[in-house]
């Protein structure tokens, strides 16, 4: 007797697809709008994940645009945490869009909001980026000088970008009630001082994030029309929940919402693609040897198994040196991360 599921292929079936099959080469489990190509202008940006992606296009030779490269004479390490060599501008880590509209408006208007400044003792940080100084700066004339240098160095950039990848990381943010702006990390945990009558906790919803990546993808073409938009989705969980509720099913909360509105959003524009990365991580046939000790942090194993399908997927494993599931892969900065860090 024939009906519907008769005809499927084995990528439909759970058995088959998942259960059957090794975790780290998840058969088809993306079939790309658009393919990426070696001469294709790559910009990136998004949470802390997102770090391993440039990583790996860039490793694979394909073009990863960078607006403020790394100065000479430097270690890594200290290129990274002030960072250098992260995403395609010193931005540090977006965790949602909300943040990375601002952002771009920012860059837009070509000046940056002298009242985001915060102190530190007698040092002075980048609200909107305060752990890539982890030291502070001397003063705010000289947070506002390299922040508008920032801009300046953003906004060509994004001009000769053919496509944008973003990592979305979470529906959770502090921003501040006069203002609206969205911050990285809550007020209070790395620099300023938290203050209920100045920050409020916000937890975006499904619309409140699909309205924001309608934004996003007006923007982007402002600066470069047709800018093609790559959306993924962290896998990373929550390091701490303000929303009241036990940090698991925050964490999947907003994982869902996210995973939500970036398949909805993509499957409603032809410029707009999803890549399932955190999928691949979370895939139970993984049985949790995707994430590190801790649970939070992707394995380098996960990473191995996400970049390797993401670039088989577009044709770009080709003559490129596998990536080692068992290396000392650099852990991601991570300033969401940093909470655990400078609490009590």
């Amino acid at each position: 007797m024939s009906h519907p599921y008769s005809d499927l292929p084995p990528t439909a079936f759970w058995r088959r697809a998942v259960a059957e099959t090794p975790a780290g080469a998840p058969d088809a489990i993306s079939r790309p709008k658009f393919l990426l190509t070696r001469k294709d202008r790559i910009a990136t940006a998004g949470s802390c994940f997102a770090q391993h992606m440039g990583r790996a296009l860039r490793a694979a030779g394909l073009k990863v645009l960078d607006a403020e490269p790394s100065p000479r004479g430097i270690g890594q390490a200290v290129l990274q945490q002030h960072g250098f060599g992260l995403y395609s501008g010193r931005y540090g880590n977006i965790y949602t869009v909300r943040q990375l509209i601002q952002l771009l408006q920012e860059v837009a208007d070509g000046q940056p909001d002298p009242a985001q400044i915060w102190r530190r003792g007698d040092r002075f940080h980048d609200a909107l980026r305060p752990g890539l100084d982890p030291e502070g700066l001397d003063s705010p004339e000289e947070v506002l000088a390299i922040r508008r240098q920032h801009l300046s160095r953003l906004a060509p950039m994004l001009a000769g970008a053919d496509v944008f990848i973003f990592t979305l990381g979470l529906t959770e943010a502090w921003r501040c009630r006069d203002t609206g702006r969205v911050y990285p990390t809550c007020p209070g945990v790395i620099a300023g001082s938290y203050d209920l009558a100045r920050h409020e906790f916000v937890n975006f919803t499904y619309p409140d994030v699909v309205e924001d990546l309608q934004r996003l993808r007006a923007r982007l073409h402002a600066f470069k029309p047709g800018m093609k938009l790559l959306l993924t989705v962290s896998p990373v969980p929550l390091t701490a929940t303000a929303s009241g509720n036990h940090v698991l099913p925050a964490t999947q909360y907003s994982k869902a919402t996210l995973r939500a509105a970036a398949g909805d959003f993509a499957a409603q524009h032809d410029d707009v693609d999803y890549f399932p990365s955190y999928e691949i991580v979370i895939n139970p046939a993984a049985r949790g040897r995707f994430f590190s000790d801790g649970l939070r942090q992707v394995s380098p194993e996960g990473v191995a198994a996400v970049m390797q399908t993401f670039l088989a997927t577009h044709g770009l494993s080709e003559n490129m040196p596998p990536l080692s599931s068992d290396s000392d892969m650099d852990d991601p900065i991570c300033e969401e991360a940093m909470l655990e860090a400078y609490s009590p």
